[in-house]
């Protein structure tokens, strides 16, 4: 992590005459965290040099790689830091509020507005309508995942705003099955925040139904207390007591996401399963790796996941809230051996194919020059 004043003195004499876009974003954590590392450093190699901005601190830090990263909340580092780097493009994920900051702080460039992260459908909606002035006023462009909903919402409430749509990418040689040691249990996984599009009701739910059905199973969960909503994670608690899973599970914190893929192998070599119960997904990026480390997945049909889910292919779905449906999946992924092996390879060898990314920036590239940003 930098500050802007730092990286101007390091590299002012060392800059070449290339493409320098900046990616901002409220805080480094999560699938926009993972997104932007990966995007960075695949940018690079295509010509495009590429900085992230984050309005605030978080635990994704942690994973920063070489690019520049800075935090910077007050419009005077904001301004120091566009008017130092001279960006040619400014990519803004999900803040509605910060390209009018931009073109406050004098920011004359092109701006893109990033649809990623918006939650349920109704705060998806709710945000795209909120954002209406904002885009019209100061974005060039929007860019998406290949993703129905929010796709649907551009196109029927912003339709004057060039659209482009590009999937995420995904690091399938870091995500990939590891040699692990087996834990003597079946683990059943979870990965999120501890808020409702999340749903870690159903989660708990599904899962203790599962115990009922095979008694040595247990739970692993993934998550950020920082980004938990304070009642999400009393309640938690409260329910874990109602469903007596309190020596049931193991709960970990803000693990550094280069170790996932040695979790993940551990969930798939225990004979266990990831459980997704979102509402929604922009992307789902945690059910993405899992599936690429080997990892069979049962997961809600949140939009986003149809990227890299085919039902009893490359993992499997359950209707959402239906939870004696997603017990019967479980139990058959789980028992199933062939089926389970099939699973696994499909889903491997699809997100190897398919999540490229050198791709991904191809499609960058591509928009860049349709916004004449490339000539």
């Amino acid at each position: 992590m930098q500050n802007a004043q730092e990286y101007e003195f390091l590299h002012k004499s060392q800059r070449v005459n290339r493409v320098k876009v900046l990616f901002t974003f409220f805080v480094p954590s999560g699938g926009v965290d993972t997104l932007n590392r990966l995007r960075t450093a695949v940018l690079q190699r295509h010509g495009i040099e590429a900085h992230l901005l984050y309005l605030y601190t978080g635990s994704g830090l942690q994973n920063s790689t070489g690019t520049p990263v800075f935090t910077a909340s007050n419009d005077e580092e904001i301004r120091f830091l566009i008017h130092s780097q001279h960006y040619d493009a400014i990519i803004v994920t999900s803040d509605i509020s910060m390209p009018g900051r931009l073109r406050g702080l004098g920011y004359t460039g092109r701006i893109i507005f990033e649809a990623q992260g918006l939650g349920t459908r109704d705060q998806a909606l709710e945000t795209i309508q909120m954002a209406i002035p904002y885009l019209q006023a100061h974005c060039d462009a929007a860019v998406l995942p290949p993703t129905d909903h929010l796709l649907d919402m551009f196109i029927h409430i912003c339709p004057w705003l060039h659209r482009f749509v590009i999937p995420n990418m995904l690091d399938t040689d870091t995500f990939a099955p590891v040699p692990v040691d087996t834990p003597p249990y079946p683990v059943l996984a979870w990965v999120g925040r501890l808020e409702h599009n999340k749903n870690w009701r159903e989660y708990l739910s599904i899962s203790s139904k599962i115990i009922k059905k095979i008694p040595e199973a247990r739970l692993w969960l993934f998550h950020d207390p920082s980004l938990a909503n304070p009642e999400d994670e009393v309640m938690f608690r409260h329910m874990l007591a109602e469903y007596g899973l309190e020596d049931r599970i193991g709960i970990f914190v803000n693990v550094p996401h280069s170790q996932m893929p040695t979790f993940y192998s551990m969930i798939a070599a225990s004979g266990g399963i990831m459980l997704s119960t979102s509402l929604l997904e922009g992307f789902g990026y945690a059910v993405a790796e899992a599936i690429s480390c080997g990892c069979p997945v049962l997961s809600t049909d949140s939009d986003g996941v149809r990227s890299f889910i085919t039902h009893n292919k490359t993992g499997k779905f359950y209707p959402l809230g239906n939870v004696n449906a997603a017990v019967d999946e479980a139990v058959e992924l789980m028992h199933n051996q062939k089926l389970r092996k099939y699973i696994r390879e499909q889903g491997r060898e699809h997100m190897t194919a398919s999540f490229s990314p050198d791709r991904y920036a191809i499609s960058f590239r591509e928009m860049m020059t349709a916004l004449r940003i490339f000539s």
